[in-house]
Order: structure tokens, then C-alpha cells, then sequence
């Protein structure tokens, strides 16, 4: 089952949640605004006053009340792990451009940390274990091994693209418009699990009002 993308109430994007988490926020009334037509019905006990079973609808997209989440300078990118760095790479090797699993891969620097190299977005790239093994203790020019793509500081908003491979349509459109055009997310064979996103064409997904929310939270109580 798809998660819930819960964004702070001027649309940052916070968290991934569980719709257990997100009927929490509708039960507490803490939902100010949704986003997204796909909506999943949660059904729970029946009311002594009516006898009727409550029910409770949870959009793909949550804004809950809370501090607004102030991103400023290094906090628009995402934390840089090998995990990450693979996805950001489509999982292809930087130097011979071949496709591998996460179990085949390894997080190789550019510049090797021996020569001044840095762990960081701009210097770590993916590589399969004989292309590392081949470049070894050198850079790619010293080795003859140009890099096939240049690595780059994937922000936020991809970063919660490439940290969940079941997203929604509607939420793959809200944070795409926050991705710059140089992210490889707009390549054309991109997307959170390998596949082209369709982002051209995305259409931006529908707000509801946050009345009905608060309405929903109630009826969960």
C-alpha cells in the first residue's frame, strides 16, 4: 500500500507516513488541507448513537498544522547515503553505463579520497565493482574512464522521490514541480523506481477544502 506525503501547512514537503500515522492527524484535527484525487477509506468501530460503522477518508496528500519547515541553504538536499546515491543514479554505472542492483554496486569517489577527494553529492557516483576496481586509486582521467553523467546535489523534493518507490501519481506531480530541469528525474527514462514519470505532462493534482477534513476527523473520534 502507498504512503501518505505530509507537507506542513505552506507545502513543504515533511514526511512519508503510514495511514495509520495520517488517520492520527485526522482524528486530532490537525489536517488544515489535501491534495490528491486517489483517497483510501478506513473503516473502523460502530456507534452506539447511530449503529453505523465510522468511516474515515485519507487523501494521498496531507497538510497538517506545526511549525512551517524553514529550508535554507544545505537543508534543501537530501542526506547523502549509498542508498541515495544509487537511486539518484537510476542505479547505472557511472563508467561503463550498465544497469546493477543494489547488492552489485558500490558508492565510488570521483576524486579518491586519497587525492583530497570529499564525500559529497558532487564527487560520489555509482559504479559496478569491475569498473571500480579498474579506476581504482585514480581519477577518471588518469584512468581513461570519462564519466558517462555528472553527479549533482539532488534537493528535497527529489529526495523524497527517491526515498519511496510507490508513489502516486498525484504525488509524484506535486513533487515534481519543486525538482530542478537539470535533475536526471527529468531524463527520459527516469522516475522513483527506473520508469519514465511522464513529467511533462503532469497535471497538477486538485486541493480540496479543508473543511471536509476537519469534518472526517470528527466522525474518526
Amino acid at each position: 500500500m502507498h504512503d501518505i506525503l505530509v507537507l506542513d501547512v505552506a507545502g513543504t514537503p515533511v514526511r512519508w507516513v503510514d495511514h495509520e500515522s495520517a488517520a492520527g492527524y485526522y482524528a486530532s484535527g490537525k489536517v488544515r488541507w489535501e491534495l490528491g484525487a486517489d483517497r483510501t477509506v478506513l473503516h473502523g468501530g460502530i456507534s452506539r448513537l447511530h449503529g453505523h460503522r465510522s468511516r474515515l477518508e485519507i487523501a494521498a496528500i496531507i497538510a497538517i498544522d506545526g511549525p512551517r519547515w524553514r529550508v535554507r541553504g544545505a537543508e534543501d538536499r537530501a542526506p547523502l547515503s549509498r542508498s541515495m546515491v544509487f537511486a539518484r543514479d537510476r542505479h547505472v554505472c557511472a563508467y561503463c553505463g550498465g544497469r546493477f542492483g543494489q547488492n552489485t554496486l558500490e558508492m565510488e569517489h570521483v576524486t579518491p579520497s586519497s587525492r583530497g577527494g570529499r564525500t559529497v553529492w558532487q564527487n560520489v557516483v555509482s559504479a559496478c565493482r569491475a569498473c571500480n576496481q579498474r579506476k581504482g586509486n585514480r581519477t577518471p582521467e588518469a584512468a581513461s574512464m570519462p564519466l558517462l553523467y555528472v553527479p549533482y546535489v539532488p534537493n528535497r523534493h527529489e529526495a523524497f522521490i527517491l526515498a519511496n518507490r510507490r508513489i502516486l501519481a498525484d504525488q509524484m506531480a506535486f513533487l515534481l514541480a519543486g525538482v530542478p530541469r537539470h535533475s536526471r528525474l527529468w531524463a527520459p527514462d527516469a522516475g522513483a523506481d527506473g520508469a519514465q514519470p511522464a513529467a511533462a505532462g503532469v497535471s497538477a493534482p486538485r486541493k480540496r477544502s479543508p473543511h471536509s477534513s476537519a469534518v472526517r476527523g470528527r466522525e474518526n473520534r
